[in-house]
């Protein structure tokens, strides 16, 4: 198990990311703590846990409140005694769809404000713990480089973010915690919940839309998940800094 003995905490794991992302955890291992503004929709994806033999408690949580999320940081560590991944999963509130000379300008800054608001109270929550351990995984789903048109706010969020994780990245790289940023070109269909509430990929697609990829193939949830176990675990100790790019070539680096 490529988790095992670890403590996950996974933002956003009502979604169909997110919760594809705490069950994978959970199976390689993990302690998963799930939070998300549903109590219901979580309580769902912790039950699929248990069943599956795994460990999940549930918090009903606003990323937005950073003393409620430093609190919730604080009480993982306390119990579990260290927090080791942190993944981020929440949606950014977007709108898409229309050109930004047809936007209101809080239509287009929202998803900028939440995404980076979001990522920085998330990840300034669980670093604090990890310090002092000299160790620690942050991951967040982010979106690509390339301006689309119709995108809103969302082109100018994801740079953000990205700019975010670098510099997380060179303060936190010397106490041993490892930043990152994941990069889908979406994925398609929902997972076996239907649930799609922490979803951040860049379009809403279906199963035949693979146009502008040179694989011609989209990445499944458990794809996604699956890379999040990867970049989590030690098999990725010495990535940093960087974007986790599996987006079937939509993205040429």
């Amino acid at each position: 198990m490529l988790l095992e003995d670890k403590t996950a905490i996974v933002h956003g794991a009502a979604g169909a990311i997110g919760s594809a992302v705490a069950r994978a955890y959970a199976r390689e291992g993990a302690q998963v703590h799930l939070t998300g503004r549903t109590e219901a929709a979580l309580n769902q994806v912790a039950q699929r846990i248990r069943r599956d033999g795994g460990t999940a408690h549930v918090a009903q949580l606003d990323v937005l409140d950073r003393p409620a999320v430093d609190r919730h940081a604080a009480a993982v560590a306390d119990s579990a005694g260290g927090i080791d991944v942190c993944f981020n999963a929440t949606s950014n509130d977007d709108v898409q769809g229309a050109q930004l000379v047809d936007m209101q300008f809080n239509d287009f800054l929202r998803p900028v404000t939440k995404s980076v608001t979001a990522q920085f109270t998330i990840a300034t929550a669980v670093a604090r713990h990890m310090a002092p351990r000299g160790s620690g995984v942050i991951l967040v789903m982010a979106g690509g480089r390339e301006a689309i048109p119709q995108l809103g706010g969302s082109h100018v969020a994801w740079a953000a973010l990205a700019g975010l994780c670098r510099q997380l990245a060179a303060e936190l790289g010397p106490h041993g915690i490892r930043v990152a940023w994941l990069l889908s070109p979406g994925s398609p269909g929902p997972d076996e919940t239907g649930a799609h509430d922490g979803d951040t990929t860049a379009s809403k697609v279906h199963d035949a839309d693979t146009d502008g990829l040179l694989l011609h193939r989209r990445p499944s949830y458990d794809d996604v998940a699956n890379i999040a176990v990867f970049a989590a675990s030690h098999w990725a100790r010495t990535m940093t800094a960087t974007e986790i790019n599996f987006t079937a070539g939509a993205v040429v680096d």
